[in-house]
Protein backbone atom coordinates (compact mmCIF):
# COMPACT_ATOMS: atom_id res chain seq x y z
CA UNK A 1 0.00 0.00 0.00
CA UNK A 2 2.33 2.59 0.96
CA UNK A 3 4.74 1.30 -1.94
CA UNK A 4 2.28 2.36 -4.33
CA UNK A 5 1.60 5.96 -2.09
CA UNK A 6 4.84 6.78 -2.40
CA UNK A 7 5.15 6.02 -6.63
CA UNK A 8 2.81 8.82 -6.82
CA UNK A 9 5.63 11.17 -5.89
CA UNK A 10 8.10 9.59 -8.13
CA UNK A 11 9.73 12.85 -9.23
CA UNK A 12 12.90 14.49 -8.01
CA UNK A 13 10.02 18.00 -7.89
CA UNK A 14 7.55 16.41 -6.31
CA UNK A 15 9.46 15.54 -3.57
CA UNK A 16 11.42 18.86 -2.92
CA UNK A 17 7.89 20.19 -2.56
CA UNK A 18 6.17 17.35 0.08
CA UNK A 19 9.62 17.20 1.93
CA UNK A 20 10.23 20.91 2.42
CA UNK A 21 6.54 21.31 3.67
CA UNK A 22 7.68 18.12 6.03
CA UNK A 23 10.22 20.10 7.36
CA UNK A 24 8.61 23.29 8.41
CA UNK A 25 6.01 21.41 10.02
CA UNK A 26 8.59 19.43 11.71
CA UNK A 27 10.11 22.47 13.36
CA UNK A 28 6.54 24.40 13.93
CA UNK A 29 5.01 21.59 15.45
CA UNK A 30 7.86 19.99 17.15
CA UNK A 31 7.79 23.07 18.78
CA UNK A 32 4.16 23.93 19.34
CA UNK A 33 3.44 20.15 20.32
CA UNK A 34 6.46 19.99 23.48
CA UNK A 35 5.42 23.05 25.10
CA UNK A 36 3.29 20.96 27.78
CA UNK A 37 6.80 20.05 29.06
CA UNK A 38 7.71 23.29 30.38
CA UNK A 39 4.13 23.83 32.38
CA UNK A 40 5.87 22.70 35.78
CA UNK A 41 8.71 24.24 35.86
CA UNK A 42 7.00 27.61 34.85
CA UNK A 43 4.59 26.65 37.65
CA UNK A 44 7.73 26.55 40.03
CA UNK A 45 9.75 29.23 38.85
CA UNK A 46 7.28 31.64 38.91
CA UNK A 47 4.51 30.03 41.07
CA UNK A 48 1.85 31.94 39.07
CA UNK A 49 -0.45 28.27 38.84
CA UNK A 50 -1.20 25.71 37.16
CA UNK A 51 -4.59 27.19 35.87
CA UNK A 52 -2.81 30.42 34.93
CA UNK A 53 -0.93 28.85 33.09
CA UNK A 54 -2.84 26.69 31.23
CA UNK A 55 -4.86 29.48 30.86
CA UNK A 56 -1.90 31.20 28.53
CA UNK A 57 -1.64 27.56 26.94
CA UNK A 58 -4.86 27.44 25.82
CA UNK A 59 -5.08 31.00 24.67
CA UNK A 60 -2.10 29.68 22.46
CA UNK A 61 -4.22 26.85 21.36
CA UNK A 62 -7.21 28.84 20.13
CA UNK A 63 -4.79 31.78 19.13
CA UNK A 64 -2.71 28.71 16.89
CA UNK A 65 -6.57 27.93 15.16
CA UNK A 66 -7.69 31.46 14.62
CA UNK A 67 -4.78 32.41 12.55
CA UNK A 68 -5.40 29.59 10.67
CA UNK A 69 -7.58 30.97 7.71
CA UNK A 70 -6.07 34.22 8.13
CA UNK A 71 -2.62 33.02 6.96
CA UNK A 72 -4.28 30.66 4.82
CA UNK A 73 -6.13 33.51 2.85
CA UNK A 74 -2.64 35.18 2.78
CA UNK A 75 -1.12 32.60 1.51
CA UNK A 76 -3.66 31.23 -0.93
CA UNK A 77 -3.70 35.36 -2.24
CA UNK A 78 0.23 36.65 -2.23
CA UNK A 79 2.01 33.24 -1.81
CA UNK A 80 3.07 31.53 0.96
CA UNK A 81 6.69 31.97 1.26
CA UNK A 82 6.60 35.46 2.68
CA UNK A 83 3.86 33.58 5.42
CA UNK A 84 6.27 30.92 6.11
CA UNK A 85 9.10 33.57 6.87
CA UNK A 86 6.67 36.07 9.36
CA UNK A 87 5.62 32.58 11.16
CA UNK A 88 8.98 31.35 12.07
CA UNK A 89 10.35 34.59 12.84
CA UNK A 90 7.01 34.99 15.33
CA UNK A 91 7.56 31.54 16.64
CA UNK A 92 11.23 32.19 17.27
CA UNK A 93 10.51 35.86 19.18
CA UNK A 94 7.93 34.12 21.35
CA UNK A 95 10.23 31.27 22.55
CA UNK A 96 12.91 34.19 23.23
CA UNK A 97 11.13 36.14 25.26
CA UNK A 98 8.99 33.89 26.94
CA UNK A 99 11.84 33.54 29.89
CA UNK A 100 11.03 37.52 30.53
CA UNK A 101 7.21 36.81 31.41
CA UNK A 102 6.74 36.75 35.15
CA UNK A 103 2.58 37.80 34.86
CA UNK A 104 0.18 35.46 33.63
CA UNK A 105 -0.69 38.14 30.69
CA UNK A 106 2.93 38.09 29.87
CA UNK A 107 3.13 34.05 28.97
CA UNK A 108 -0.17 34.85 27.33
CA UNK A 109 1.57 37.50 25.42
CA UNK A 110 4.47 34.95 24.43
CA UNK A 111 3.31 31.80 24.44
CA UNK A 112 -0.84 32.25 23.64
CA UNK A 113 0.11 35.08 21.15
CA UNK A 114 3.56 35.34 19.61
CA UNK A 115 4.49 31.62 19.64
CA UNK A 116 1.27 30.28 18.54
CA UNK A 117 0.45 32.93 15.82
CA UNK A 118 3.99 31.78 14.85
CA UNK A 119 3.54 28.21 14.51
CA UNK A 120 -0.07 28.71 13.16
CA UNK A 121 1.21 30.83 10.14
CA UNK A 122 3.89 27.92 9.55
CA UNK A 123 1.47 24.74 9.64
CA UNK A 124 -1.14 23.00 8.48
CA UNK A 125 -3.80 25.52 6.35
CA UNK A 126 -0.37 26.85 4.70
CA UNK A 127 1.50 24.09 4.04
CA UNK A 128 -0.73 21.67 3.10
CA UNK A 129 -2.23 24.60 0.65
CA UNK A 130 0.67 25.49 -0.89
CA UNK A 131 2.02 22.03 -1.72
CA UNK A 132 -1.80 20.99 -3.19
CA UNK A 133 -1.60 23.47 -5.16
CA UNK A 134 2.01 22.62 -6.94
CA UNK A 135 1.34 19.10 -6.91
CA UNK A 136 -0.89 16.79 -9.48
CA UNK A 137 -4.15 15.52 -8.19
CA UNK A 138 -2.67 11.83 -8.08
CA UNK A 139 0.17 13.34 -5.74
CA UNK A 140 -1.81 14.83 -3.21
CA UNK A 141 -2.85 11.80 -0.85
CA UNK A 142 0.27 10.78 -0.59
CA UNK A 143 1.88 14.41 -0.01
CA UNK A 144 -0.37 15.01 2.72
CA UNK A 145 0.47 11.65 4.78
CA UNK A 146 4.44 12.35 4.03
CA UNK A 147 3.53 16.62 5.19
CA UNK A 148 1.31 15.09 8.52
CA UNK A 149 4.54 12.48 8.81
CA UNK A 150 6.71 15.51 9.51
CA UNK A 151 4.91 17.45 11.99
CA UNK A 152 5.23 14.09 14.25
CA UNK A 153 8.29 13.34 13.51
CA UNK A 154 9.03 16.72 15.31
CA UNK A 155 7.46 15.75 18.22
CA UNK A 156 8.97 12.41 18.41
CA UNK A 157 12.64 14.39 18.00
CA UNK A 158 11.54 17.67 20.04
CA UNK A 159 10.23 16.40 22.94
CA UNK A 160 13.03 13.96 24.31
CA UNK A 161 15.48 17.06 23.36
CA UNK A 162 13.92 19.71 24.74
CA UNK A 163 13.39 17.81 28.35
CA UNK A 164 17.15 17.16 27.90
CA UNK A 165 17.79 20.58 28.00
CA UNK A 166 15.27 21.47 30.38
CA UNK A 167 17.71 19.30 32.80
CA UNK A 168 20.55 20.80 31.52
CA UNK A 169 20.30 24.72 30.99
CA UNK A 170 16.96 24.60 33.04
CA UNK A 171 13.54 25.92 31.39
CA UNK A 172 15.10 29.26 30.71
CA UNK A 173 17.76 27.51 28.22
CA UNK A 174 15.41 25.17 27.22
CA UNK A 175 12.99 27.84 26.13
CA UNK A 176 15.88 29.83 24.11
CA UNK A 177 17.62 26.83 22.45
CA UNK A 178 14.00 26.60 20.88
CA UNK A 179 14.03 29.76 19.09
CA UNK A 180 17.33 29.03 17.93
CA UNK A 181 16.10 25.88 16.42
CA UNK A 182 13.07 27.08 15.29
CA UNK A 183 15.06 29.39 12.80
CA UNK A 184 16.42 26.30 10.82
CA UNK A 185 13.21 25.84 9.30
CA UNK A 186 13.85 28.93 7.01
CA UNK A 187 15.87 27.56 4.06
CA UNK A 188 13.07 25.68 3.28
CA UNK A 189 10.75 28.15 2.41
CA UNK A 190 12.26 29.01 -0.96
CA UNK A 191 10.36 25.68 -2.59
CA UNK A 192 7.57 26.35 -1.42
CA UNK A 193 7.78 29.95 -2.85
CA UNK A 194 7.91 28.88 -6.58
CA UNK A 195 5.36 29.64 -8.55
CA UNK A 196 2.19 27.33 -8.34
CA UNK A 197 2.25 24.77 -11.92
CA UNK A 198 -0.39 22.31 -10.54
CA UNK A 199 -3.46 24.43 -9.40
CA UNK A 200 -7.01 22.57 -10.39
CA UNK A 201 -9.39 24.33 -9.62
CA UNK A 202 -13.25 23.16 -8.80
CA UNK A 203 -15.75 24.47 -10.47
CA UNK A 204 -17.29 26.58 -7.65
CA UNK A 205 -14.00 27.89 -7.38
CA UNK A 206 -13.75 30.68 -9.62
CA UNK A 207 -16.52 32.58 -7.27
CA UNK A 208 -13.68 33.70 -5.25
CA UNK A 209 -12.56 33.59 -1.83
CA UNK A 210 -14.87 34.95 0.17
CA UNK A 211 -17.96 33.36 -1.85
CA UNK A 212 -16.51 30.42 -1.23
CA UNK A 213 -15.72 30.85 2.40
CA UNK A 214 -19.54 31.75 2.10
CA UNK A 215 -20.96 28.73 0.35
CA UNK A 216 -18.64 26.33 2.76
CA UNK A 217 -20.31 27.88 5.78
CA UNK A 218 -23.65 26.95 4.88
CA UNK A 219 -22.62 23.50 3.46
CA UNK A 220 -23.92 21.08 6.21
CA UNK A 221 -21.22 18.27 5.18
CA UNK A 222 -18.75 20.60 5.87
CA UNK A 223 -20.08 21.69 9.56
CA UNK A 224 -20.35 18.11 10.30
CA UNK A 225 -16.65 17.66 9.62
CA UNK A 226 -15.59 20.78 11.47
CA UNK A 227 -17.95 19.43 14.69
CA UNK A 228 -15.66 16.38 14.71
CA UNK A 229 -12.96 18.19 14.21
CA UNK A 230 -13.45 20.69 17.22
CA UNK A 231 -13.47 17.33 19.30
CA UNK A 232 -9.89 16.41 17.79
CA UNK A 233 -8.96 19.08 19.00
CA UNK A 234 -10.45 18.88 22.53
CA UNK A 235 -8.31 15.74 22.56
CA UNK A 236 -5.07 16.73 21.55
CA UNK A 237 -5.18 19.59 23.28
CA UNK A 238 -5.78 18.30 26.42
CA UNK A 239 -3.09 15.39 26.14
CA UNK A 240 -0.14 17.50 25.11
CA UNK A 241 -0.90 20.04 27.60
CA UNK A 242 -1.59 17.61 30.55
CA UNK A 243 -0.38 14.65 29.83
CA UNK A 244 2.47 15.76 32.26
CA UNK A 245 0.51 16.37 34.73
CA UNK A 246 -1.37 13.06 34.53
CA UNK A 247 2.37 10.96 34.79
CA UNK A 248 3.35 13.02 37.58
CA UNK A 249 0.09 12.38 39.55
CA UNK A 250 0.68 8.71 39.20
CA UNK A 251 4.35 9.16 40.64
CA UNK A 252 5.86 8.78 37.78
CA UNK A 253 9.34 10.63 36.96
CA UNK A 254 8.95 13.54 34.16
CA UNK A 255 10.97 11.52 31.34
CA UNK A 256 7.60 9.12 31.18
CA UNK A 257 5.82 12.06 30.11
CA UNK A 258 8.50 13.38 27.64
CA UNK A 259 8.99 9.79 26.17
CA UNK A 260 5.27 9.05 26.00
CA UNK A 261 4.90 12.45 23.82
CA UNK A 262 7.72 10.85 21.59
CA UNK A 263 6.20 8.01 21.50
CA UNK A 264 2.74 10.08 20.53
CA UNK A 265 5.43 11.63 17.63
CA UNK A 266 6.67 8.80 16.61
CA UNK A 267 3.29 6.19 15.90
CA UNK A 268 1.74 9.42 14.21
CA UNK A 269 4.69 8.56 11.56
CA UNK A 270 3.72 6.06 10.82
CA UNK A 271 -0.06 6.57 11.18
CA UNK A 272 0.20 9.65 9.03
CA UNK A 273 1.43 8.07 6.16
CA UNK A 274 -1.11 5.37 6.49
CA UNK A 275 -3.92 7.83 6.61
CA UNK A 276 -2.09 9.18 3.30
CA UNK A 277 -2.29 5.91 1.70
CA UNK A 278 -6.08 5.07 2.85
CA UNK A 279 -7.52 8.44 1.68
CA UNK A 280 -6.41 7.38 -2.01
CA UNK A 281 -8.27 3.79 -1.25
CA UNK A 282 -11.22 4.75 0.90
CA UNK A 283 -13.68 7.82 1.29
CA UNK A 284 -12.30 9.27 4.05
CA UNK A 285 -15.26 9.60 6.28
CA UNK A 286 -14.92 6.04 7.35
CA UNK A 287 -11.44 6.54 7.87
CA UNK A 288 -12.49 9.41 10.38
CA UNK A 289 -14.80 7.36 11.91
CA UNK A 290 -12.22 4.53 12.44
CA UNK A 291 -9.88 7.19 13.89
CA UNK A 292 -12.46 8.55 16.02
CA UNK A 293 -13.66 5.64 17.89
CA UNK A 294 -10.45 4.00 18.43
CA UNK A 295 -9.65 7.27 20.75
CA UNK A 296 -12.67 6.59 22.54
CA UNK A 297 -11.64 2.83 23.22
CA UNK A 298 -7.96 4.16 24.18
CA UNK A 299 -9.00 6.34 27.03
CA UNK A 300 -11.16 3.44 28.48
CA UNK A 301 -8.93 0.76 28.25
CA UNK A 302 -6.31 3.49 29.76
CA UNK A 303 -8.59 4.40 32.90
CA UNK A 304 -8.97 0.67 34.01
CA UNK A 305 -4.98 0.29 33.26
CA UNK A 306 -2.83 0.37 36.42
CA UNK A 307 -0.64 3.26 36.17
CA UNK A 308 2.61 1.91 35.08
CA UNK A 309 5.66 2.93 32.59
CA UNK A 310 5.00 0.71 30.17
CA UNK A 311 1.29 1.59 30.65
CA UNK A 312 1.93 5.06 29.43
CA UNK A 313 4.03 4.15 26.73
CA UNK A 314 1.50 1.90 25.12
CA UNK A 315 -1.20 4.48 25.62
CA UNK A 316 0.77 6.59 23.62
CA UNK A 317 1.63 4.21 20.61
CA UNK A 318 -1.70 3.75 20.22
CA UNK A 319 -3.04 7.38 20.51
CA UNK A 320 -0.35 8.39 18.71
CA UNK A 321 -1.35 6.17 15.18
CA UNK A 322 -4.26 8.75 15.12
CA UNK A 323 -2.68 11.84 16.79
CA UNK A 324 -2.69 14.16 13.81
CA UNK A 325 -3.24 11.38 11.21
CA UNK A 326 -7.04 13.21 11.11
CA UNK A 327 -5.98 15.98 8.93
CA UNK A 328 -5.34 14.16 5.43
CA UNK A 329 -8.78 12.64 5.61
CA UNK A 330 -10.21 15.65 7.05
CA UNK A 331 -8.21 17.87 3.89
CA UNK A 332 -9.25 15.40 1.27
CA UNK A 333 -12.75 15.70 2.45
CA UNK A 334 -12.83 19.56 1.97
CA UNK A 335 -10.62 19.42 -1.46
CA UNK A 336 -13.40 17.03 -2.62
CA UNK A 337 -15.78 19.20 -1.45
CA UNK A 338 -14.48 22.56 -2.74
CA UNK A 339 -11.80 22.07 -4.54
CA UNK A 340 -7.98 22.94 -3.73
CA UNK A 341 -7.68 26.92 -5.11
CA UNK A 342 -8.66 27.98 -1.27
CA UNK A 343 -8.15 24.74 0.17
CA UNK A 344 -5.83 26.81 2.72
CA UNK A 345 -8.21 29.03 4.08
CA UNK A 346 -11.00 26.45 3.84
CA UNK A 347 -8.59 23.72 6.04
CA UNK A 348 -7.93 27.09 7.87
CA UNK A 349 -11.15 27.51 9.05
CA UNK A 350 -11.39 23.68 10.05
CA UNK A 351 -8.58 24.08 12.24
CA UNK A 352 -9.84 27.09 13.76
CA UNK A 353 -13.00 24.54 14.49
CA UNK A 354 -9.73 22.15 15.94
CA UNK A 355 -8.26 25.29 17.87
CA UNK A 356 -11.61 26.25 19.67
CA UNK A 357 -11.95 22.44 20.79
CA UNK A 358 -8.37 22.86 21.89
CA UNK A 359 -8.93 25.63 24.08
CA UNK A 360 -11.13 24.42 26.05
CA UNK A 361 -9.01 21.01 26.32
CA UNK A 362 -6.28 23.05 28.36
CA UNK A 363 -7.85 25.46 29.64
CA UNK A 364 -10.74 22.91 31.35
CA UNK A 365 -7.63 20.45 32.06
CA UNK A 366 -6.54 22.71 34.57
CA UNK A 367 -9.45 24.00 36.07
CA UNK A 368 -10.13 20.34 36.69
CA UNK A 369 -6.99 19.87 38.12
CA UNK A 370 -7.16 22.62 40.51
CA UNK A 371 -10.85 21.77 41.49
CA UNK A 372 -11.12 18.30 41.79
CA UNK A 373 -7.49 17.36 42.11
CA UNK A 374 -7.29 15.06 39.04
CA UNK A 375 -8.05 14.13 35.68
CA UNK A 376 -10.94 11.59 36.16
CA UNK A 377 -13.93 14.20 34.45
CA UNK A 378 -11.56 15.30 31.77
CA UNK A 379 -11.44 11.79 30.76
CA UNK A 380 -14.75 11.01 30.72
CA UNK A 381 -15.68 14.42 28.27
CA UNK A 382 -12.48 13.17 26.28
CA UNK A 383 -14.51 9.59 25.65
CA UNK A 384 -17.96 10.96 24.96
CA UNK A 385 -16.67 13.57 22.54
CA UNK A 386 -14.42 11.27 20.79
CA UNK A 387 -17.78 8.66 20.43
CA UNK A 388 -19.75 11.67 19.40
CA UNK A 389 -16.62 12.70 16.71
CA UNK A 390 -17.20 9.27 15.07
CA UNK A 391 -20.84 9.65 14.64
CA UNK A 392 -20.77 13.28 13.09
CA UNK A 393 -19.06 12.32 10.19
CA UNK A 394 -21.17 9.41 8.62
CA UNK A 395 -23.53 11.24 7.46
CA UNK A 396 -20.96 13.57 5.75
CA UNK A 397 -21.65 13.87 1.51
CA UNK A 398 -18.62 12.48 0.09
CA UNK A 399 -18.95 10.64 -3.24
CA UNK A 400 -17.36 7.24 -3.84
CA UNK A 401 -14.13 6.70 -4.89
CA UNK A 402 -13.33 6.00 -8.41
CA UNK A 403 -11.41 1.95 -9.21
CA UNK A 404 -8.03 2.57 -9.31
CA UNK A 405 -6.80 2.45 -13.00
CA UNK A 406 -3.41 0.52 -12.98
CA UNK A 407 -2.56 2.04 -15.75
CA UNK A 408 -2.23 5.47 -14.68
CA UNK A 409 1.20 4.50 -12.48
CA UNK A 410 4.23 3.66 -14.31
CA UNK A 411 4.95 -0.20 -14.00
Amino acid sequence: MLRTMFRTLDQPGLWAITLSAAGILLVTMGARQSLGLFVSPLNTSTGLGIASISLAMAVGQFTWGAVQPFAGAAADRFGPGRVLVAGLLLLALGSAITPFMGSTWGLVASLGLFSAIGSGAGSFSVLIGASSQRLPLEARGAASGVINAGGSLGQFVFAPILQMLIQLLGWMGAMWSLALMTLTALPLVGVLAKPAEHSSRHAASDAGLWQNVRLAMGDRSYQLLNLGFFTCGFHIAFLVTHLPGEVDLCGLPSTVASWSLAIIGLFNIFGSLYAGSCVARYRSKYVLFCMYSSRALLVALYLVAPKTDLTFYLFAAGLGFTWLATVPPTAAIVGKLFGVRYLGTLVGLSLLAHQIGGFLGAYLGGIALARFGDYAWMWYADMALATAAALVNLPIREARLPKPAASRLPA
